[in-house]
C-alpha cells in the first residue's frame, strides 16, 4: 500500500501504537479529532485495552504481532505512545514497511536503538517527527523560532521539575516503569534540550551531576559560544515543581510563555508530519534529531551515575 497522501482532500491514515494514559489523554483524542487525519486503528499489548480505546474513538483494535502487521497495512503513518525501548524496534519495522513515524521522546534510551530508527527512516525515505512538546505548541514554537533568529545570546537557564514521584502523588503517569527507572533526565530532558539547541546551537561540551532523588543538573557549552544550565527531575515537592526557561543576552532576558496543553501541541506535531509527507522535507525534530538527543542523554546519565 502506497504511504503517500494522494490529494489534499485525502486524510492521512494514522494508526496508534499504545493504550496507556498518554495515548488515552492526548494522542487518541488528538488524532480522532484532527480534520486531516483518519485514526486507522489502535494497537495495544493488552487486547482489552486496545479494544476499549479504539471503541471510544470509532476505530478498529489490534493486538499481537499479527496486529502490528494489520495496523501497518491499514495506515500511511503510525504514532507511538509506548516506552522508548518498545517504541524503537517497532518504529524500525514501520519505517521498513514504508510508514511515516510520529514518535514520542525519547526515541530510545540507547544510542544503538535510536540510531537504528534514524537509519531506517533515511533508508526508507519516510517522514519522521519526534514529539518534543514545546516545539509544537503554537505559542512556544513561535517563541523559540523568534529567539533562534536573534544573535547575541550569552547564557540560558532551563528548569523542569515535576512532582510525579513526590510523596502523596496520585498521578496516573507515576506507574510508568521506564520513567521510574530513568527519571527526569530522560522524561523531561528532551523537552529542555529541544528548546536550547535551536537557539544556542549544538551542545559541544556537557557536564552532568546528580541532585536529590532523580534530579540531574547539566552545564552545557553550545556551538554559538553561549552556555546553559539545566535542572531536571520528577520528584520535587509539589510547591517546588514548575517549568522555567529563559535566555539572557544583548537584548536582555526573555522567558518562555505558557502553552495550552499537550493535546494542542500534539495536533501541531501531526500537522508537521503531514507537511513532511507532502513536501519530503525533513522536520527539525525528526528521527536524526531524536538520535542526537539520545546521545546527549546517554552522556549525561553516564556522568551523573559515575
Amino acid at each position: 500500500m502506497d504511504s503517500a497522501v494522494g490529494t489534499p482532500a485525502a486524510p492521512l491514515r494514522i494508526g496508534l501504537l499504545g493504550t496507556g494514559p498518554w495515548a488515552r489523554n492526548t494522542q487518541a483524542p488528538a488524532l480522532a479529532a484532527h480534520p486531516g487525519v483518519e485514526l486507522s486503528g489502535v494497537w495495544g499489548r493488552r487486547a482489552e485495552a486496545a479494544e476499549s480505546l479504539a471503541a471510544a474513538h470509532g476505530a478498529p483494535a489490534y493486538t499481537g504481532d499479527e496486529g502490528v502487521e494489520a495496523l501497518l497495512a491499514a495506515s500511511d503513518a503510525v504514532a507511538f505512545a509506548l516506552p522508548p525501548d518498545v517504541q524503537a524496534p517497532l518504529a524500525v519495522r514501520a519505517a521498513e514497511a514504508g510508514r511515516h513515524l510520529l514518535m514520542d521522546k525519547p526515541v530510545a534510551t540507547t544510542v544503538e536503538g535510536a540510531r537504528a530508527v534514524a537509519d531506517a527512516v533515511e533508508r526508507a525515505g519516510v517522514a519522521s517527527v519526534v514529539f518534543c512538546t514545546l516545539r509544537f505548541a503554537p505559542d512556544t514554537a513561535a517563541w523559540i523560532a523568534e529567539q533562534a533568529e536573534r544573535d547575541g545570546w550569552f547564557t540560558a537557564r532551563a528548569q523542569w521539575l515535576g512532582s510525579l514521584y513526590a510523596e502523596g502523588s496520585t498521578s496516573q503517569y507515576a506507574d510508568s516503569p521506564w520513567r521510574r527507572e530513568k527519571g527526569g533526565l530522560w522524561d523531561v530532558g528532551p523537552h529542555a534540550l529541544s528548546v536550547l539547541i535551536p537557539v544556542l546551537g549544538d551542545v559541544e561540551h556537557l557536564t552532568a551531576a546528580p541532585g536529590p532523588a532523580d534530579t540531574t543538573h547539566l552545564i552545557l557549552r553550545h556551538a554559538s559560544g553561549a552556555s546553559s544550565t539545566v535542572t531536571l527531575g520528577l520528584s520535587a515537592p509539589p510547591g517546588a515543581a514548575g517549568v522555567e526557561i529563559e535566555f539572557r543576552g544583548e537584548r536582555g532576558t526573555v522567558s518562555i510563555p505558557g502553552w495550552d496543553g499537550a493535546e494542542t501541541a500534539f495536533r501541531g506535531a501531526v500537522d508537521a508530519l503531514a507537511e513532511g509527507v507532502r513536501t519530503g522535507t525533513p522536520h527539525a525534530c525528526d528521527a536524526r534529531f531524536g538520535l542526537h538527543l539520545t546521545e546527549l542523554l546517554v552522556a549525561a546519565e553516564t556522568q551523573a551515575r559515575g
